[in-house]
């Protein structure tokens, strides 16, 4: 039995009608941390975001260089929650038919029978994405926006937990595909994996020279401390965090700064808005508290944000990043009160 079941009443424990205690969400972020903190090490920004978007059942798009620990954490989190996990190695000659899967005919009974491709998943984990043609990358559009995929004219739903967790490498441009804006735009997060720092390498350093492989998740000692069903009451706990009208204006005034912005030639759209008021809501949810404040907004502005927006091209000449810009912004709109 887990800690997590034993210390809160077990899976089948009903969720609570009232949002004022949120100490089920408030361990459930610390058991993620502490079990994710066996294999990677630093990141805790980052498996936060992760944990973000599972709750509010939003994607992922992960950016980083080769080696940070992109895969790692995926794989970890799917091993927390003990989700289904299964990885796409997205390649030029891959096929939608290759992430759908196909209906294959069965000599024996003479009929057809459906062949499930890797997306049928809890935690599905697109390996360099922009490696694949557009073709192939607009499989996925269907199964992140409506949860389900129409395979041969017959639809068939995703479970519950179906997250996308996107990886690219942000230095290679020959053979890779730029995703397309409605793609990024389905994305709830994008997530930019730095490197470690000195401390956080000579931690991982000192790790493997004791002859720890972190990728063998099991000998880590990394349990599978939660369950969906954790998750799903959790999920239900975020519905009762309330944010005030100032709270609503604020989000919207961010959002729609964006789009006057001069340094930008494109700015965020409404999904934008609603995407970073229920990323709020769930960062307020896992800190114990029942509402939203504006550091719940500026704690979740720079990845909900940054894929969405396009700078203009003589902002970026000048080396002006996307992340100055969401900054400048923030900045500008005042804080409600």
């Amino acid at each position: 039995m887990s800690e997590y079941t034993t210390g809160l009443g077990g899976a089948s424990a009903p969720p609570r009608t009232s949002g004022a205690d949120l100490s089920d969400l408030v361990e459930l972020r610390r058991i993620v941390m502490r079990e994710m903190n066996k294999v990677i090490v630093g990141q805790e920004a980052i498996v936060e975001y992760l944990l973000v978007a599972l709750l509010a059942r939003g994607h992922v798009l992960l950016e980083g260089v080769p080696g940070v620990a992109k895969t790692l954490m995926v794989k970890a989190l799917a091993h927390v929650v003990q989700a289904d996990f299964k990885r796409i190695q997205f390649t030029p000659d891959l096929m939608p038919a290759d992430i759908l899967g196909t209906s294959v005919f069965n000599l024996q009974n003479q009929s057809f029978h459906l062949t499930r491709g890797p997306i049928f998943t809890d935690l599905c984990l697109a390996d360099e994405i922009n490696r694949a043609p557009a073709k192939t990358q607009s499989a996925l559009l269907e199964a992140m926006e409506e949860r389900s995929v129409t395979i041969e004219g017959t639809s068939h739903p995703l479970g519950d937990l179906f997250m996308v967790c996107a990886t690219q490498n942000p230095v290679e441009s020959e053979g890779t595909y730029p995703l397309p804006e409605a793609q990024l735009d389905r994305f709830l997060l994008k997530l930019k994996v730095p490197y470690p720092s000195a401390d956080e390498e000579d931690r991982i350093l000192e790790v493997f020279n004791q002859g720890l492989r972190p990728h063998d998740i099991n000998a880590a000692g990394v349990e599978r401390a939660l369950s969906p069903e954790h998750i799903a009451r959790a999920r239900a706990q975020i519905q009762l965090i309330r944010a005030e009208p100032a709270l609503l204006r604020y989000v919207r005034q961010i959002v729609h700064a964006t789009r006057s912005s001069p340094s930008l030639l494109l700015g965020g759209g409404p999904r934008a808005s609603i995407n970073l008021l229920v990323c709020a809501k769930v960062a307020a949810a896992l800190r114990g508290r029942d509402f939203v404040t504006p550091d719940d907004v500026k704690f979740m502005a720079y990845p909900v944000l940054r894929h969405r927006l396009i700078l203009d091209p003589e902002i970026e000449l000048e080396g002006v990043t996307t992340e100055e810009v969401i900054g400048q912004l923030l900045a500008s709109v005042e804080v409600p009160r």
